[in-house]
């Protein structure tokens, strides 16, 4: 065959740098394990550390010829079988985002240690030198300025809320924002003995949703702060009105205030209603709207100025007359607050006696992915669709496993502030009043002796608790209500007579009933009422670069710069979002709209993590990822907080070079890092350098191949790849190889591919003459064989074997010529070669 031919069709396009990959056959000498093993929180640039409050993620330099990494964590420098905490053995990027909580734990030197190897095709390097590290809790909370009966602190990094310990009562409460209220020391006692010193201790808390492999314990808090003591001045009275709210920042309701990342607190003055009526109790709302009628929010009952909410609930506030002078000597436990109202009332039921919540651990799925694995270190719960398939009875992959109990939804959504999104909010007087008489009847069918339920004509001011007297003269009995559902009622025990529809129904006696003294509208009507926004989302970026760690297209370990470019999985990190207990991160090919795309590994539209880091799966193009958080104290559903600005990462081919290895006797090898192969050919296939036409083939080594620049990418369906190796035999190139890749489209079955493979052979507008094909196993994996006549370009005919190969979503064919007589010498040459063939990535 003429040399300008072949000179034409495949054109050298070889650059100098070398990407790591593998080999298919022997090194001489054992391979070095990964060198410069650290860890680090955002990006792999960063001083360095061996100390971290929250799990880091890790890097090295890479391996050359590495086709994965095996990653280990454990608590043993001798990383025996019981100290192993974490393993993921399908690494292909030399980064590594470990999706777990790792215990406070420290030794001397280290408690924790952090190894990693490389797996090579044909061996695997010794297991790099170990890098030890301890986990240390963040600094406890210290106190920061507030308002009377608001305590407040400083956020902690990475926290999900924190537990507060009333020393001298004593008690503990749970919040997830960083105030707290004194309600305890405020509630129906206001003299300044009850009130003029508190003190209290804080300390943060952590979620623990995928437990270690060696199930290790990791405490879900970091240490109690000293004792604080905070001093509040005499109650404040005269007209009730909002001062501020209170979190990480304060903001007075002005139009500059900054946003809340964290759920307020609410501080206010005063204990008259605009009516000038005084109170005791306070109860907050929180709208949507300025005139106070799109109700989000309703706070639990407090007697102290200012209200945050909490996860451990409200006050049980006394029921009767008796109780609430038993309450004025003494500290209210947490519990049912009892029946409250509205002042044109209507039933409140405050926030945080609402059903806990149940939490976010998974996202929607996407397009199904067969014989996907789950995520390393993400164990679905039991009864959880399997990772890499379509939910079965859903349309949500379930990515994290959870434990333990949730609270009632406290928290606010993001608003947009800086555009004019917003809350706003007032504060109302409560009364604790004895219910007087009230009567309603038996509605139809009635009721039946022994019942436990009486239908009644109205039920409207009728509460738990309540006495009631049922029936006419010579048919009356006394009943106290257990529940009130529409126009049932339930009693306490079963009647002992039965009663007809019309029958009088009278309360005789009931326990205390919370009401507003006035209308949340009125009040914000007359100008008690504030405005506030609250935003919270994750940082990509710091000075204009973002946190990004990976291969480069050089093969080297690197960060991002101005322009993100990486080869392979890069490791994507941001900072902390205030009120976040894990994360979401998505990729998508385009900016506006932002598409997200399937992760491979699992069918959902991205990934879920605890941590503030994870490898994306990204394909050469460029890319844009976005993060969000997601607030357990949120409402079931609706637990997504603002996603980040979508950032620009590149994921690229790389720059390569052909790669000679070692050789067996009579054969060479040669490795093609960004096609991901290996294969070897006779060492007689070492011609001499020819030029024809001007166009020159590379003979030392006699390979050509292409890269990119006037291929589309793979991912599009066309030669991204083409690899040449050829037998010079005097004027003419008298035997071949060509390895060529192109993508396959969509996910069908093998023997659907047999047919398109052979479809394809048979296809091949050169052809002369019928194909013989058949299927056959080689070393890389099952594939077709084909056997044909082509006709050359310069006229005459070509002998022709073509090997199919299937490999991660491509089809890989092996093109061998040569001259039609020499077509049975060449068989077992041809056979020996495609039995070399391996895959490298």
């Amino acid at each position: 065959m003429p040399v300008a031919r072949r000179a034409a069709l495949f054109l050298a396009a070889l650059a100098l740098v070398s990407v790591p990959a593998a080999s298919a056959l022997p090194r001489a000498g054992a391979p070095d394990p990964p060198q410069n093993l650290r860890g680090f929180l955002l990006r792999v640039d960063e001083p360095r550390s061996d100390v971290f409050s929250r799990t880091p993620s890790f890097a090295w330099n890479p391996v050359a010829g590495a086709v994965r990494y095996e990653f280990q964590l454990s608590t043993s420098g001798a990383f025996r079988e019981n100290g192993i905490v974490f393993s993921d053995t399908s690494l292909t990027s030399p980064v590594a985002a470990p999706a777990l909580t790792l215990p406070w734990i420290t030794g001397a030197p280290h408690a924790l240690y952090a190894r990693v190897r490389a797996v090579l095709a044909d061996t695997t390097t010794p297991w790099s030198d170990s890098f030890g590290f301890d986990m240390q809790p963040p600094a406890a909370p210290a106190p920061l300025p507030s308002y009377p009966g608001l305590l407040r602190w400083t956020p902690v990094d990475g926290a999900a809320g924190y537990q507060v310990w009333f020393v001298d009562i004593p008690k503990i409460v749970s919040v997830t924002t960083n105030v707290a209220d004194e309600r305890e020391f405020y509630t129906f006692h206001q003299a300044a003995s009850w009130l003029a010193q508190v003190r209290w201790r804080v300390r943060a808390i952590r979620n623990d949703f995928n437990t270690r492999a060696n199930g290790l314990p990791a405490v879900t808090h970091g240490p109690w702060s000293p004792v604080y003591s905070s001093v509040n001045p005499p109650f404040a009275v005269g007209p009730l009105k909002p001062l501020a709210t209170v979190s990480d920042v304060v903001s007075t309701g002005a139009g500059r205030s900054p946003a809340h990342r964290l759920m307020p607190g609410f501080a206010f003055s005063g204990s008259r209603s605009f009516a000038g009526t005084s109170a005791e109790l306070y109860r907050v709302y929180v709208f949507t709207d300025r005139g106070c009628l799109n109700r989000v929010f309703a706070s639990a009952i407090v007697g102290s100025p200012a209200y945050a909410p909490r996860l451990t609930g409200p006050l049980a506030l006394p029921q009767s007359t008796s109780a609430i002078t038993t309450a004025r000597s003494s500290y209210l436990p947490d519990g049912d607050e009892g029946p409250s109202y509205t002042f044109d009332r209507g039933k409140v039921t405050g926030n945080e006696s609402l059903p806990p919540v149940t939490p976010t651990i998974g996202l929607p799925a996407g397009a199904a992915t067969v014989g996907a694995t789950p995520p390393v270190g993400a164990t679905p719960p039991a009864g959880a669709p399997p990772a890499g398939g379509p939910p079965a009875g859903g349309s949500v992959v379930q990515l994290l496993t959870s434990s333990g109990t949730t609270g009632p939804p406290i928290d606010l959504w993001d608003t947009d502030w800086s555009n004019g999104g917003g809350y706003y909010w007032t504060v109302v007087t409560v009364e604790a009043k004895v219910p007087g008489a009230l009567s309603t009847s038996v509605a139809a069918p009635g009721s039946a002796v022994g019942a436990t339920t009486l239908p009644v004509s109205n039920a409207t001011g009728l509460a738990v608790g309540d006495t009631l007297s049922i029936g006419n003269t010579g048919n009356i009995e006394s009943a106290t209500i257990t529940s009130v559902s529409g126009t049932t009622i339930g009693v306490g025990a079963a009647l002992k007579l039965g009663h007809g529809a019309g029958e009088p129904v009278t309360r005789t006696s009931g326990n205390i009933q919370y009401v507003d003294v006035e209308l949340a509208q009125d009040a914000c009507a007359s100008g008690r009422v504030q405005r506030f926004g609250k935003e919270s989302e994750p940082a990509l970026t710091s000075g204009g670069e973002i946190f990004a760690s990976g291969l480069s297209p050089a093969g080297e370990l690197a960060s991002a710069s101005n322009r993100a470019a990486f080869y392979g999985a890069p490791l994507v990190a941001w900072t902390t979002a205030l009120g976040a207990e894990v994360y979401a991160v998505q990729w998508s090919k385009t900016r506006q709209p932002f598409v997200p795309e399937t992760d491979p590994a699992t069918g959902a539209l991205g990934m879920m993590t605890l941590n503030t880091s994870a490898i994306l799966p990204l394909t050469p193009s460029t890319w844009y990822y976005r993060v969000r958080g997601y607030d357990y104290s949120l409402p079931t559903g609706a637990q997504a907080m603002s996603w980040s600005d979508p950032q620009a990462i590149v994921a690229t081919k790389p720059t390569f070079s052909i790669v000679r290895d070692a050789t067996s006797a009579g054969t060479k090898a040669f490795r093609v890092p960004a096609g991901g192969f290996s294969i070897s050919v006779p060492s007689s296939w070492d011609g001499v350098s020819r030029s024809t036409a001007g166009v020159a083939l590379k003979s030392k080594p006699t390979l050509v191949a292409r890269l990119g620049a006037k291929l589309k990418d793979l991912a599009s369906g066309t030669s991204a790849l083409r690899f040449v190796a050829y037998d010079s035999g005097g004027a003419s190139i008298s035997t071949t190889l060509s390895v060529q890749a192109s993508a396959d489209r969509g996910a069908y079955a093998h023997s659907a591919w047999v047919k398109r493979a052979i479809a394809e052979a048979n296809g091949l507008k050169n052809r002369v003459g019928p194909v013989a094909c058949a299927q056959v196993s080689l070393p890389a994996g099952a594939g077709v064989r084909c056997a044909l006549t082509v006709r050359a370009q310069g006229g005459g005919n070509e002998a022709a074997v073509l090997y199919f190969l299937r490999h991660r979503n491509a089809t890989y064919s092996l093109t061998f010529t040569s001259s039609p007589a020499a077509r049975g010498a060449n068989a077992g040459l041809f056979a020996a070669a495609a039995r070399s063939f391996r895959f490298t990535l």
